[in-house]
């Protein structure tokens, strides 16, 4: 009798083992929502930067350095959502090959990374000049990962 009991108990500890492994992998149209709204958030806080930079909108220097300093953790947020699990995945405009080589993809994203830190220190220098150079050099990289890896039309106006 205890055998049994006992059996029963490890069957039902290794099928909870198992099925908690399965609800712990993230459903991949949540990883697509969670990246396009990290995405979003980059848009909004580097739009009005690119805005100033290119006469559409009056300069404000203390908004640019405000949304410099954002952009340094927000542009961090959506890669980790770049999962294999989300290739094909609804309502997703990544090319599905960037799965075939994620050093690469990784690599835009760096260096997209390293353009924004330029901008934040043409920003926090408070250098109207710098900050236009660096502002267009971050929206050629955004512009370029997006040719490079998606569907997605929208460009970033950098002119």
């Amino acid at each position: 009798m205890k055998k049994g009991f006992f059996a029963g108990i490890l069957a039902v500890v290794i099928s909870g083992v198992f099925v908690a492994e399965a609800l712990a992998q993230a459903n991949p149209n949540t990883l697509v929502n969670q990246r396009k709204s990290a995405m979003a958030l980059q848009g909004k806080y580097f739009g009005p930067i690119l805005g100033m930079v290119t006469g559409r909108a009056p300069y404000d220097a203390a908004i640019v350095q405000r949304n410099a300093d954002y952009l340094t953790v927000i542009t961090k947020l959506a890669w980790d959502d770049f999962q294999s699990t989300t290739a094909g995945a609804e309502r997703t405009q990544t090319k599905d090959d960037i799965y075939k080589d994620l050093p690469k993809f990784k690599a835009t994203a760096d260096a997209m990374q390293a353009e924004v830190q330029k901008l934040v220190v043409a920003a926090r220098a408070g250098d109207q000049a710098a900050v236009g150079v660096a502002a267009r050099s971050v929206a050629r990289a955004c512009n370029g990962c997006h040719e490079d890896n998606s569907n997605f039309k929208f460009r970033f106006r950098i002119e």
